[in-house]
């Protein structure tokens, strides 16, 4: 069978040349596709048949390497520009300066406060044994502890699910040296140390049956792309439990900015689209607030 030449058909050097002169960049996530400028006053009159073709040929070859979730991502990042969403002011005493959405961020307590987080007394002063009864664990649950620290309530959720798995999640490699030291001594096999950044908990997608977040949410210095890292991570219907200290009581013995109000915590949560669900009352000092993950993603 006789093959045919570009200086046989026209059209077929044309199109020769339009792949030849179409340049593919790829920048991030995103394939940039830049077409030829036709600048001849006299076209083929096949040129805009032959364009679309060499088009349809390239996004043919070019989208096996992209899945929908790098699409997505790319147009989110589009449309959210985070830095607008804070404001530099006047850091006060316990703050950075830097304020979200009315508040401003209080400091970091960092490895050196595990002691504190460790305090004999806290069970009785905190009743941190109704907070965990109160997460109403599956034995086979996935869950998460944001701002693990050392381990406190890592460990006690781990113990009401055996079948299951507890993220250990912090940003201090001091702190998770902490909890493997703890996880050796006790034989614990299904606590899963993971190492976080200021603006991702390195969660899988959609996995999470549960996350926890004990008087830590209030030091993120990025807490909308925190929320946002945590809506995605739970798993669809799954349960955010955002425990902070009452700021609408003056009685409760700890400096201010690392107190929230339920107002304000609701207001955060909803904008990273986790719908709160109720709160209840039965810790002395803290909310033991409920958000939820939608079951599907209004378009």
């Amino acid at each position: 069978m006789a093959l045919s030449t570009p200086q046989q058909k026209p059209e077929l050097l044309a199109l020769m040349t339009f792949i030849k002169r179409t340049r593919i960049r790829l920048v991030g996530k995103r394939f940039n596709i830049d077409l030829p400028r036709v600048t001849e006053k006299r076209q083929n009159p096949d040129m805009t048949c032959i364009k679309f073709h060499c088009l349809v040929l390239t996004l043919a070859l070019v989208t096996p390497f992209l899945s929908p979730t790098d699409l997505r991502a790319e147009r989110k990042s589009e449309v959210d520009n985070s830095d607008d969403r804070y404001v530099s002011g006047k850091a006060s005493r316990d703050g950075i300066g830097k304020f979200y959405m009315g508040r401003e961020i209080s400091k970091v307590m960092g490895h050196l406060g595990a002691g504190w987080l460790e305090r004999p007394e806290r069970e009785r002063e905190e009743r941190t044994d109704l907070l965990v009864k109160n997460l109403e664990l599956k034995p086979n649950a996935v869950v998460a502890d944001i701002g693990a620290g050392s381990g406190y309530f890592t460990f006690r959720m781990a113990e009401r699910i055996p079948k299951g798995k507890a993220y250990a999640v912090d940003i201090s490699k001091e702190m998770l040296s902490i909890v493997r030291a703890r996880m050796a001594k006790r034989k614990v096999e299904n606590v899963v140390p993971i190492h976080s950044t200021i603006t991702d908990v390195k969660l899988p997608q959609n996995s999470v049956d549960c996350i926890l977040i004990v008087d830590a949410y209030h030091e993120f210095s990025h807490p909308w792309e925190m929320a946002r890292s945590i809506h995605r991570s739970l798993k669809p219907g799954g349960r955010l439990v955002l425990i902070e200290y009452r700021m609408e009581d003056p009685t409760v013995p700890i400096k201010r900015l690392h107190k929230m109000t339920q107002a304000q915590s609701k207001k955060e949560m909803e904008v990273a689209g986790l719908k709160w669900i109720e709160t209840r009352d039965m810790l002395p000092r803290q909310h033991f607030m409920i958000f939820r993950k939608p079951l599907a993603e209004k378009k």
